[in-house]
């Protein structure tokens, strides 16, 4: 039988629901709620979740601000920048949209954020907090593939769990949420670009998480038979016709197409459950990401 989709809409509704009771007695205690997207350059991925918070954030009544900055932007300027977002009252969270450009050092600049201001979850004070399991806020696309394996309803205790990727806003934030003890203690494997016949670690994965940003990496033949299988990647690639040429536009432009990382079409007839992309693990990122913004801001009211 075809996989059961994990759709990540429903679950999104479901949080922003609660989130707008919340929000509405922030604001009537005067509580400001407003959340700071800090882009530096261009990035397609970066762009499709502007895109999504910005639309998310109107929905729910937050305020939201995109600070575009240039890609020739110094260290010191972008650490300026930060800090002058940190001391502005009216900014409750501030996002830094990744990657940033090569010339700039990504773990200085996530340290200067405020950890009450962090709404990613990235400050090594909040990314601490996950070894002991005491946290307020959590890495936005690790939670939402926490709640997607939840919404399977399978008993994760001793089942082998890859995660290819191992970055720092999932694969290892989201390696230390999966070994907390309410999991009750699968067994975690964590993939990489030196990692040595990845195929026999896909091979034997119940649970397949994958976030890496390479379109259609992982072949279904690769799969286990009946695995849940969480694709994380957003890659936007051409549409092409049954002789593998590229579909053009009226205007003659090639058309183009979202897809994961995961080969899903045939995928899916091996899996029992698969997450769709778009509209798996995107829409309840978003989510999460205004459902932290809510707890900083709870933070900073009693800070």
């Amino acid at each position: 039988m075809p996989a059961k989709l994990l759709e990540g809409r429903s679950l999104a509704d479901k949080i922003k629901e609660e989130l707008k009771k919340e929000i509405e007695v922030l604001k009537k205690e005067g509580c400001p709620l407003l959340l700071a997207a800090v882009q530096v350059g261009e990035d397609f991925a970066s762009r499709v979740y502007l895109k999504q918070q910005k639309k998310a954030c109107q929905e729910l009544g937050i305020d939201y601000q995109i600070k575009e900055l240039p890609l020739q932007i110094t260290q010191e300027e972008l650490l300026s920048f930060i800090e002058s977002l940190n001391q502005d009252k009216k900014i409750t969270g501030i996002i830094l949209q990744m990657p940033l450009p090569s010339h700039l050092n990504a773990h200085q600049i996530q340290m200067r954020l405020s950890p009450l201001k962090d709404v990613e979850s990235i400050h090594p004070l909040n990314m601490g907090r996950l070894i002991y399991g005491d946290n307020k806020i959590f890495p936005p696309t690790a939670g939402a593939v926490v709640e997607l394996l939840k919404s399977a309803g399978q008993n994760l205790k001793g089942k082998e769990i890859v995660i290819v990727g191992h970055s720092e806003i999932v694969g290892k934030p989201l390696s230390l949420l999966l070994l907390q003890s309410e999991f009750s203690s699968p067994t975690v494997t964590v993939c990489h670009i030196a990692t040595q016949d990845l195929a026999f670690h896909i091979r034997r994965a119940e649970i397949l998480i994958v976030a890496v940003g390479k379109p259609q990496l992982i072949k279904a033949d690769s799969l286990k038979e009946g695995a849940i299988v969480i694709d994380v990647g957003i890659n936007r690639v051409p549409v092409l016709d049954g002789k593998g040429r590229e579909v053009l536009d009226e205007r003659g432009r090639p058309k183009f197409q979202i897809v994961g990382d995961v080969e899903f079409e045939k995928a899916k007839e091996i899996c029992s459950y698969i997450t769709p992309v778009p509209g798996g693990v995107g829409p309840l990122t978003t989510a999460l990401l205004l459902k932290n913004t809510v707890e900083c801001a709870k933070l900073q009211k009693v800070s």
